[in-house]
């Protein structure tokens, strides 16, 4: 059974840093296209950031140049590093974990809140 299990929201002040982490377990993010995505109510999940078992990474155009998606493959983690963080990054942040058609797992979310 795959368990994502994400850390390190928090409140922070605009202009900020947070770290996000991701542990997986029940699989390894070496077979996966890992993923962190964000929702706020009332929208729909949006992807943030994404890294392929090829360590190729994407991201979306409102995070470009502020946040890295990285991984530990020892310890089978995904981070988001998250730098310059604006009242817009606001909400509550998703890991995934995509194996196309043979499994697609979510982690419960983990609140990141940027207000001063």
């Amino acid at each position: 059974q795959v368990q994502l299990v994400e850390s390190g929201g928090g409140l922070v002040q605009p202009g900020g840093s947070l770290r996000l982490s991701c542990a997986a377990s029940g699989t390894s993010i070496m077979v996966n296209t890992m993923g962190w995505y964000r929702q706020v109510p009332g929208k729909e999940r949006e992807l943030v950031a994404r890294i392929n078992s090829g360590a190729m990474t994407t991201y979306a155009d409102s995070v470009k140049g502020r946040f890295t998606i990285s991984r530990d493959i020892r310890k089978n983690t995904v981070y988001l590093q998250m730098n310059s963080l604006k009242p817009e990054d606001t909400a509550v942040y998703y890991c995934n974990a995509d194996r196309g058609a043979r499994s697609n797992d979510w982690g419960q979310g983990t609140q990141v809140t940027v207000s001063s």
